[in-house]
């Protein structure tokens, strides 16, 4: 039991005590809310700025999310093996159908690739006769161009005597004028394993049509092996990589399967007779270039 004069001194304390406590808890309570709302009109102010901010910024930051989805969409499309339809579109228009006939009157067809200036390339199988059969000698040899069927001759051709060849390409070229866009050539491509390619070529002489795979290996000759339809007419077409550039033709493909294509790497010298409207020296390898029309 407390004595008397300290039970009096903890009267008078304690009252005193609670007194001075909720003065300070208030105290400090009126110092959060004053620093609350100094923050909250800090905020408040940074928003009217950014409100009142001029357009330009705006337009920056749409102009940078705009290219960050472009360059997502290439990456995507590189890591896909995929090439804007409009683009192939566009490479479809650089293709036609090529048409034969021999001696005895047979009828054979193809595809040819423009280049520019009135020349096409081809394979070499599809305007001359190999093995040196006679009775298959060519006689004639045409391009349809918007329905018409127009002459063309031979300017140039490889060594091949057998389909199937390092040799088995030409160089054809019209005498009249015509409006085709040239394709853009690449005679330095890698052809890496397992790359996306795209094939165009005149199926079954229904028209150009679209094909796609992936390369597969070189063989001993230099030939590169595909997984792509390799149907007939399809031979002289075009070899397209992930820029839509001319990297090859379709030669052929393996005896009773369809889908086991070799594909001809193009090399400078399928080019050496090549005259563009605009004469200039052919590239060195692993550079393109787009001949002048």
């Amino acid at each position: 039991m407390f004595p008397r004069r300290t039970r009096l001194a903890l009267v008078v304390f304690i009252p005193v005590a609670f007194v001075l406590g909720g003065w300070y808890t208030q105290r400090g309570m009126a110092q959060q809310l004053a620093s609350s709302d100094a923050r909250l009109s800090s905020l408040a102010r940074e928003l009217r700025q950014l409100r009142a901010a001029p357009a330009p910024a705006a337009v920056t930051n749409a102009a940078t999310e705009t290219a960050l989805v472009d360059e997502i969409k290439r990456q995507l499309q590189r890591e896909m093996g995929l090439l804007p339809i409009q683009l192939l579109r566009d490479r479809r228009e650089s293709f036609v159908e090529l048409n034969t006939t021999d001696a005895a009157g047979a009828v054979g067809y193809g595809t040819a690739g423009y280049l520019g200036n009135g020349y096409f390339i081809t394979v070499k199988h599809a305007v001359v006769a190999l093995g040196g059969d006679a009775g298959r000698e060519v006689q004639s040899i045409t391009v349809r161009y918007r329905g018409r069927d127009l002459p063309a001759r031979i300017v140039d051709a490889g060594d091949a005597t057998t389909e199937v060849h390092p040799g088995d390409w030409a160089l054809i070229r019209v005498t009249r004028a015509v409006d085709l866009p040239p394709l853009a050539i690449d005679t330095g491509y890698a052809y890496d394993f397992a790359a996306p390619i795209f094939r165009l070529g005149n199926d079954y002489s229904k028209g150009i049509i679209l094909g796609t795979g992936y390369v597969g290996q070189r063989t001993a000759s230099g030939l590169v092996t595909c997984l792509t339809d390799g149907h007939p007419g399809v031979s002289g077409g075009g070899v397209l990589d992930q820029q839509g550039d001319l990297v090859g033709i379709p030669i052929g493909r393996m005896q009773g399967d369809y889908r086991f294509s070799f594909i001809l790497p193009l090399r400078a010298e399928m080019f050496r007779k090549f005259r563009p409207s605009s004469p200039r020296p052919l590239p060195p390898a692993s550079t393109r270039t787009r001949p002048a029309q």
